[in-house]
């Protein structure tokens, strides 16, 4: 029969962004960071201005809207403009 050894539960898979591509995370207040690549099942993102990196399921990962992506990098801007470490 068709589809018979097909499996219900089938995910395609995913696609992997660029290094640096900038990605919201939504379980995380539409947090935007840089992603940095792969741990496990996790995908692991940055800030824009540099700093901690954190882990987020790919489910909860969208690529950041424009305005996100301007917010992120004007704000990074700024902090080196005050002479913040970044």
């Amino acid at each position: 029969m068709y589809g018979e050894n097909v499996c219900p539960n089938s995910q395609q898979p995913v696609r992997l962004p660029a290094i640096g591509t900038l990605l919201t995370d939504t379980s995380r207040g539409d947090r935007v960071g840089e992603f940095r690549g792969v741990a496990g099942l996790y995908w692991s993102l940055r800030p824009v201005g540099g700093g901690r990196e954190w882990e987020v399921e790919p489910r909860h990962v969208r690529p950041a809207l424009l305005m996100e992506q301007l917010r992120a990098r004007t704000a990074r801007l700024n902090a080196r403009s005050r002479g913040e470490v970044l």
